[in-house]
């Protein structure tokens, strides 16, 4: 069984609130950590043999396209960028909660994928990069068997 760290956590924070783990007091004002969701589905491509896909989804709600990077290396997704700091003068708030500045979240996936077919699109706020999972190849090779000299 896996164990996802990324969810307890935020269950954590949100039971406790955002200040109960030293370790996240250690981040840069201002930096902050995309919410994503990872599944692992068929595609519905039009036309070809479904594949499976890994697909990963990010919150990026204030975020332009053209804000976001994404780089595949290996099994590991990194999604970076920034969110644009909100105009403050001449507004007195009375709670601020949407974090802004730069951002660097990396997603390990559970599967070997194919970096060079893999998608985004960007929609509402969200990010949804499609990863098609590597199927191995069933390579069987026949193996002779040599004779001895009697």
């Amino acid at each position: 069984m896996l164990v996802n760290i990324e969810r307890m956590r935020r269950d954590m924070d949100e039971l406790l609130g955002e200040g109960w783990a030293p370790a996240r007091a250690t981040a840069r004002a201002g930096d902050f950590h995309p919410r994503v969701d990872v599944y692992y589905c068929e595609s519905a491509g039009s036309g070809s043999e479904p594949r499976p896909l890994a697909v990963v989804i990010a919150d990026l709600a204030g975020v332009g396209a053209d804000a976001v990077n994404i780089e595949v290396s290996g099994r590991m997704l990194v999604i970076s960028g920034k969110r644009p700091v909100r105009r403050t003068e001449g507004r007195a708030y009375q709670q601020v909660e949407i974090p802004t500045g730069a951002f660097r979240r990396a997603v390990e996936l559970g599967v070997d994928i194919e970096a060079d077919a893999a998608r985004a699109t960007f929609e509402d706020g969200l990010l949804r990069v499609e990863l098609p999972i590597r199927v191995p190849e069933a390579t069987a090779r026949r193996v002779p068997i040599e004779r001895s000299p009697e």
